[in-house]
């Protein structure tokens, strides 16, 4: 059978939040593919595939923009919500 899935996580080590990473990795296979990393900023491919999908998506400056805000949207605010609840308590 074939497997597919798609994991996106967010790595900091600051408090302050102001080296947050946003990654995105679409897996087929076990494999990496297709990674997106906010350090970057772009589409990444590692295989025949990633390298044809990094290439179209990159061009779609809608699919880019939308990716970029994540560390914003997503990690960031759950990254506070996170301190907020957890880590402060502690």
């Amino acid at each position: 059978g074939y497997f597919y899935s798609r994991w996106t996580k967010c790595i900091h080590s600051s408090r302050d939040l102001s080296d947050i990473v946003y990654i995105d990795n679409y897996i087929f296979n076990k494999d990496v593919f297709i990674q997106f990393n906010s350090t970057v900023g772009d589409f990444v491919g590692y295989t025949e595939l990633g390298v044809f999908n990094a290439r179209k998506w990159n061009s779609d400056s809608g699919r880019l923009q939308s990716e970029r805000a994540q560390v914003e949207r997503y990690c960031k605010h759950n990254a506070e919500a996170y301190q907020r609840v957890v880590a402060d308590k502690s």
